[in-house]
C-alpha cells in the first residue's frame, strides 16, 4: 500500500493487453477532479474485467479449482507452490487499480450530483471489495481510501468488511434510482446506462454475501437464506441480466482469458475439469472447452503429470476463451443458483428445484443449447433433477458450470465441499489451500501480525 494512487489513463480510446497498467500518477482523491466521471467510469469498468474478475488472482484461484493447470513440470503454482511474493501483483490489481479509483469516482461523483455515477461506483466497489475479503480475510478497508496518504492503513476484520458491503449495496440502490445528475450511457460498458440494472446487480450481490455467511460464527444459515431470498426478490432474472464486458477482439481489446490460455502461457485446461463434462455428456461442452489441436479431442492435462506438447490439450473454448469473447463480471444464473440454495435451507430441496431446474436450463440455452434436443433432455434428467441425497451437491456443482471461471466458485468450494476435490501432492502444504497469503510488499509496507496465516487457515467465515 506504499505506492501512491493510480488514476486511470484518461483517454476516450482504451487500451487493454494482458500487461497493460494504468498511467501512475499522484493524485488527492479528496480534491475533485476536472475530469468528468463518464471518463472515469469506462476504464475503471474495463479495469475490473481485465483485473479482477479474469485477471492473474482468477488464473490461480482455477488451478486451485482444478480447472486448470500450468502445462509445465511439477512443483509448480498448480500444487501450491506459492510464496508472499506471488501475491503482490494481485493485491496491486485490487487495491491500486480498482479499490483506490472506485472510491475516487464515488466522491467525486457525489460531490458533483451525480448520483447514479456514484451508485454504480459502490457497486463495484462492493463487488471487489468482496473479492478480496475472501480471498485474504481481514484487509485494509475503512482508513485505506481516505486520500490523505495513509501508506499504513489498519486492517479491518472480515465480519466487518461484510458489513460494510451490504451498506455500500444499500447506498448504491439509493443512489442508483435517484433523480436528477447525469446518466451514464455508452461510457458505461456493462449495462449502457440501465439503472435497472444495475439495481438487480447490487440485490444479487447483497444476497451473494448473505449467503457466504451460513455457517459463519454466529450466524444462522436459515436467517441468512431468507434475507438472500428477500434481495433475490429485486435481483436478476434471466440471462439479459448479465454483467459483463465485450471485448472487440483487437490486439488492444482482447479478452483476458483468452490471454492468459494463448498468447506465451502454458496454461491448459485440466483433465479434472475436461472429464467432468464428459462423465455427463454435457451438452456445452463445445462452447466450454476446446478440442486440442494434435487430437481433435477434448483432452485435459492431468494434474501432477507434467509437461507435454500445448497443442495436446484443450483450453477454454469460444464462449469464455476467444479474443473477443466477454467477460463476465455477474452471471444472472448466479441469482438463480442462489434461490436454489436458500430454498434448499430454508424448507428443502422440492422448494428448490423449480429456480435450480430455471437456473440449468438458463445456462443451456445461454451457451447455444437447444433444451428440447435429445441431448439437452438427457442431460436435464440427469443433472436437473434434485433429490434429498443430492440436492447441494448438484446445486453447487451446476453453478460452477454456469459460473465457469468465476473465482465465486473458490468461495462455494469452501462454504459446501463441491465441487470435490483432491489434495495435489505438494511437500510443504498438507491440505488444500483456503485462502491467499498475504503481498510481500505489504508484509514489508505495512506489517501486522495476521499476515503470518498460511495457505491452509481459515478466514472467519470458512467455519
Amino acid at each position: 500500500m506504499k505506492r501512491p494512487f493510480i488514476t486511470i489513463a484518461l483517454t476516450a480510446a482504451i487500451t487493454l493487453s494482458a500487461c497493460s497498467k494504468y498511467l501512475d500518477v499522484n493524485q488527492n482523491s479528496n480534491v475533485p477532479s476536472d475530469v468528468s466521471e463518464s471518463l472515469l467510469l469506462a476504464p475503471l469498468e474495463a479495469g475490473v474485467s481485465q483485473y479482477i474478475a479474469a485477471g492473474n488472482a482468477a488464473t490461480l484461484v482455477n488451478q486451485w479449482m482444478q480447472n486448470c493447470v500450468p502445462n509445465q513440470p511439477m512443483p509448480n503454482t498448480a500444487n501450491y507452490m506459492v510464496t508472499s511474493s506471488n501475491f503482490d501483483d494481485f493485491w496491486n490489481s485490487f487495491y491500486v487499480v480498482v479499490l483506490n479509483n472506485v472510491t475516487i469516482l464515488d466522491k467525486q461523483a457525489t460531490a458533483n450530483g451525480n448520483l447514479k455515477y456514484a451508485g454504480i461506483a459502490k457497486v463495484l466497489k462492493a463487488y471487489t471489495l468482496g473479492t478480496a475479503t475472501d480471498l485474504w480475510g481481514d484487509i485494509p478497508n475503512a482508513t485505506a481510501f481516505t486520500g490523505t496518504g495513509n501508506t499504513t492503513p489498519s486492517y479491518d476484520k472480515q465480519e466487518d468488511i461484510y458489513k460494510s458491503i451490504q451498506s455500500l449495496l444499500d447506498e448504491a440502490i439509493t443512489q442508483l434510482q435517484s433523480d436528477g445528475g447525469s446518466t451514464p450511457g455508452t461510457d458505461d460498458y456493462y449495462y449502457a446506462g440501465d439503472m435497472n440494472k444495475w439495481t438487480k446487480m447490487a440485490y444479487t450481490l447483497k444476497a451473494r454475501y448473505y449467503m457466504h455467511l451460513t455457517k459463519a460464527p454466529g450466524y444462522d444459515a436459515k436467517t441468512q437464506a431468507n434475507l438472500a431470498l428477500t434481495a433475490l426478490g429485486n435481483g436478476m432474472t434471466n440471462n439479459d441480466d448479465d454483467c459483463s464486458f465485450a471485448y472487440n477482439g483487437s490486439s488492444t481489446s482482447s479478452n483476458a482469458w483468452y490471454l492468459h490460455f494463448y498468447n506465451t502461457s502454458t496454461l491448459v485446461l485440466s483433465s479434472h475439469y475436461v472429464d467432468s463434462l464428459m462423465k455427463y455428456a454435457d451438452p456445452r461442452i463445445s462452447s466450454l472447452v476446446s478440442k486440442a489441436e494434435n487430437t481433435g479431442k477434448y483432452n485435459g492435462n492431468v494434474i501432477g503429470s507434467g509437461a507435454g506438447a500445448l497443442q495436446d490439450f484443450s483450453v477454454a473454448g469460444s464462449f469464455y476463451g476467444a479474443i473477443g469473447s466477454k467477460v463476465y463480471i455477474l452471471n444472472a444464473a448466479e441469482a438463480l443458483f442462489l434461490k436454489a440454495e436458500a430454498n434448499y435451507i430454508t424448507s428443502g430441496y422440492n422448494a428448490a428445484q423449480p429456480a435450480f431446474r430455471q437456473a440449468v436450463a438458463g445456462n443451456l440455452l445461454k451457451l447455444g443449447v437447444d433444451t428440447n434436443s435429445a441431448a439437452a433432455q438427457t442431460f436435464l434428467s440427469k443433472r436437473g433433477i434434485l433429490t434429498a441425497n443430492n440436492a447441494l451437491q448438484l446445486i453447487i456443482e451446476e453453478k460452477a458450470t454456469a459460473n465457469f471461471l468465476s473465482v465465486e466458485n473458490y468461495t462455494d468450494w469452501r462454504r459446501t465441499g463441491y465441487p470435490a476435490l483432491k489434495m495435489i501432492p505438494n511437500n510443504t502444504v498438507t491440505s488444500l489451500p483456503r485462502r491467499f497469503l498475504y503481498p510481500l510488499n505489504e508484509i514489508s509496507a505495512n506489517p501486522q501480525d495476521l499476515q503470518k496465516a498460511k495457505l491452509t487457515d481459515k478466514v472467519w467465515w470458512d467455519s
